[in-house]
């Protein structure tokens, strides 16, 4: 696939998740406090919740639910309930523009 445009840089607030999908596939995209984007699969791995409502913090977002921590890097859970991660797809950042791939996930 090719990778798609879904934002710009000053459309993401800081410590704000931005839910997007791209070809069906939801993503959570996350500009940290040092101007970094993620994106990361939207849906907590732990129960059908959107991530993207929940709270950025720490390098870390958590479902609003059940309080589950993901890191914003590899996708991994950092707290329970949740044991699996969700995917990290792989972000570039051209003239300020946000694209992603849903196919090009990074490797945890």
């Amino acid at each position: 696939m090719t990778a798609t445009k879904v934002a710009t840089v000053d459309e993401l607030a800081v410590d704000q998740a931005k839910r997007v999908v791209v070809d069906g596939v939801a993503i959570a995209l996350v500009k940290d406090a040092t101007g970094t984007v993620h994106a990361l699969g939207d849906t907590c791995t732990h129960g059908d919740i959107s991530l993207s409502e929940g709270f950025v913090e720490d390098e870390t977002i958590e479902c609003w639910a059940h309080g589950s921590k993901f890191s914003l890097a590899s996708g991994k859970p950092l707290t329970l309930p949740a044991y699996e991660p969700v995917p990290v797809f792989r972000v570039t950042v051209t003239d300020g523009d946000v694209y992603l791939d849903p196919s090009d996930t990074v490797a945890s």
